[in-house]
């Protein structure tokens, strides 16, 4: 399944809020994002449409299982690259920085692979 690297973000965000408050609100990703309300106005209308996410009368948003299976995979390999540089000796700041870059073009098996030397430890 191939989803832009920004959906991916916003599912990732919207994650992360739902954990964080028990709720996802537009206001709350736009400002974890450090985005405009009118950007995730239009991400959420794109990814309403393509069944990633459903919103309510009062605008709360909610991850369909398509949604939820994206958002838990990418923030899943946030979590994991993020522990790896920090292993490495990476402070924790650049850490967290470079995880989100990558975390959306490393392959399968590259991951797998990082993920089995973190086990080793």
């Amino acid at each position: 399944m191939k989803i832009l690297r920004a959906s991916e973000d916003y599912l990732e965000a919207m994650l992360m809020m739902k954990e964080k408050y028990g709720y996802i609100r537009s206001i709350d990703v736009a400002d974890y994002l450090g985005v405009t309300k009118p950007s995730v106005s239009y991400a959420t209308k794109r990814l309403r449409e393509n069944g990633y996410i459903s919103m309510d009368k009062s605008g709360l948003i909610t991850l369909t299982e398509k949604g939820m299976e994206i958002a838990s995979r990418t923030l899943d390999r946030h979590h994991v690259l993020t522990e790896f540089f920090k292993s490495l000796g990476v402070d924790g700041k650049t850490a967290e920085a470079d995880a989100c870059k990558i975390e959306h073009d490393i392959s399968r098996q590259t991951f797998a692979a990082i993920c089995a030397k973190l086990e080793e430890k």
